[in-house]
């Protein structure tokens, strides 16, 4: 029988990941020799080279890749094992490794938290806020039990859960107070400043405004909602955020907020999780909670 052991399989997948030892090893809380010993343990027990190593990066081997799917399938398992045990308990008790993205976090996190803590104060909540793609594919590698993001998806691996709708909003500088609220074809002509590729907003933002491709034109990409609202409040360009946004970024900003007219732009947030995930059911019961987290938001502003 093949003596592999999970703690091996772990550190193959973090250097599969970062693709260099030490940031491999700073991941895994370890030193460096250590994870190189576990690795070439790893490589001696199955008998094959996992990577090509050079002297600043090292690379998955053809073989390396097929054992790197089948270890991430064992480590998916191991993981479910102990969702298992967690869904086999009374009521909602220990972690709960939730995702959220960038546009979301900030404005929704503190209300969701303490909801959650409230009707559930067994739970302890770890929060991990990235990009959608991120996210993703952690809860795939069951490295997140659930995720809150923009809808829809259309994955048939995931359950996805309506949680609200809401609408973007226009940004302009305070010295446009006044100024008619632009259409379509007039925002098209506008310099848009709009987050950076790999944010699902910017993909809302572009398909509203007919902007075909990935960069809109004379455009500004940042890396917050934060960083576009105060540019905007210094005279450079317009952009959209979510509604839930307005109060916390505009507070310090010269900046006026303009709705649109109907049919006016917006999006789908929801929870999604894998079908698979055996707190299935109890997660269906947080989702309720950060519905109610939103509707709290909402009637806030």
């Amino acid at each position: 029988m093949i003596n592999v052991t999970l703690r091996q399989l772990r550190y193959f997948d973090a250097l599969a990941r970062q693709g260099h030892f030490g940031r491999a090893a700073e991941t895994c809380s370890i030193s460096q020799p250590a994870l190189s010993v576990q690795i070439k343990e790893l490589e001696d027990t199955l008998g094959v080279q996992l990577f090509e190593r050079s002297a600043r990066k090292v690379r998955l081997t053809n073989v390396g890749e097929d054992v790197l799917t089948r270890a991430r399938e064992i480590l998916l398992s191991i993981e479910e094992l102990g969702d298992l045990a967690r869904a086999s308990q009374q009521g909602l008790s220990g972690r709960l490794r939730l995702g959220v993205i960038p546009t979301i976090a900030p404005y929704l996190l503190p209300s969701i938290m303490r909801t959650l803590g409230k009707n559930f104060p067994a739970l302890d909540i770890h929060v991990r806020e990235t990009l959608t793609s991120t996210l993703l594919r952690e809860m795939d590698e069951g490295r997140l039990d659930a995720a809150i993001l923009a809808l829809p998806l259309d994955d048939p691996t995931l359950t996805e859960v309506d949680l609200f709708s809401e609408e973007f909003v226009l940004v302009r500088a305070a010295t446009d107070a006044g100024k008619p609220i632009p259409n379509v074809d007039t925002l098209h002509r506008m310099r848009l400043l709009l987050l950076e590729e790999g944010h699902c907003f910017r993909d809302q933002a572009l398909e509203f405004c007919n902007i075909g491709g990935t960069t809109p034109t004379d455009g500004f990409d940042g890396s917050s909602l934060s960083t576009l609202v105060q540019m905007v409040g210094s005279g450079i360009g317009v952009t959209l955020i979510p509604e839930m946004a307005v109060s916390v970024e505009t507070r310090s900003a010269p900046v006026i907020v303009s709705h649109f007219a109907a049919p006016a732009p917006q999006r789908r947030v929801g929870m999604v999780w894998r079908k698979t995930n055996p707190l299935a059911d109890r997660l269906e019961q947080i989702a309720e909670g950060v519905r109610q987290s939103a509707n709290d938001l909402a009637a806030q502003l």
